[in-house]
């Protein structure tokens, strides 16, 4: 099997129980990055000893690899649907580290779209570096420098599909939302570019800023890149509980 695969069966395998993918985790060495969650393998069997009644749901939308670095889109019920980022590392075909995002299902945006529907072709794997490039130039000259007359250097101005819960489509719907946090005195602040991994046309960042009044929070960003542009784009944001409540010392990044 793909480290790909392996990342796809251990996740679905919450729904199904199947016990085989745990045996892709590295018993000896899983450094795991979600705050609620215990360290190593002893973690990762509290979760699932926890189940809710019924058990948990999970489904694979769309699955990259980057090198050793397996990042998946899905759909779960944790205690209520939620949407999520999974970042997988693995040395030596064996998972040893794990980080994540998840977000509560909403409703469709102004735009009728969705958290997690939206394209699941992968192309272009000859420009998985040109488009992590792209992506990570945005983010820093964008959204960190704040440099927005600069934005049509990035994204389309022909089609931007957008699947933030609370943005419409185009650049006229990021526009609109900017100014609206403008207006309101809210923060959408990104201070530190963490990660940068992608396959072909998409590429996903992890990064670390504030929102809304100013909370602590973790963006996982996904985007689709053709003809050179952004065209699409899916997001997670959590907000990173105070120390005192983490249930490892790893911290979020």
């Amino acid at each position: 099997m793909t480290n790909k695969e392996k990342a796809i069966a251990l996740i679905e395998s919450l729904e199904s129980g199947d016990p085989t993918p745990v045996s892709y985790i590295n018993p000896r060495k899983y450094i795991q990055h979600n705050l609620a969650v215990g360290d190593g393998l002893e973690g990762f069997g509290e979760v699932i000893a926890h189940a809710p009644e019924g058990g948990f749901k999970a489904k694979v939308i769309r699955a990259f690899q980057d090198e050793d670095f397996v990042f998946l889109h899905s759909k779960y019920d944790f205690f209520g649907p939620k949407a999520g980022f999974d970042i997988f590392r693995f040395e030596e075909g064996l998972i040893v580290e794990h980080w994540d995002n998840l977000a509560d299902i909403t409703p469709p945006n102004p735009s009728g779209r969705t958290q997690l529907d939206g394209s699941t072709d992968l192309t272009d794997l000859d420009k998985t570096e040109t488009n992590k490039k792209l992506v990570r130039e945005f983010l820093n000259e964008i959204l960190v420098k704040g440099q927005s007359d600069r934005i049509t250097d990035f994204i389309s101005t022909e089609e931007y599909l957008q699947h933030n819960a609370d943005i419409a489509d185009g650049l006229s719907g990021l526009g609109s939302a900017l100014q609206y946090f403008a207006q309101e005195s809210l923060l959408l602040q990104y201070d530190t570019v963490h990660m940068v991994l992608g396959e072909g046309n998409f590429v996903l960042t992890v990064s670390e800023g504030k929102f809304g009044q100013g909370d602590h929070v973790a963006y996982y960003d996904l985007f689709r890149i053709q003809d050179g542009k952004i065209v699409e784009h899916w997001d997670i944001i959590q907000p990173i509980p105070a120390r005192e409540d983490w249930k490892n010392t790893n911290g979020k990044f």
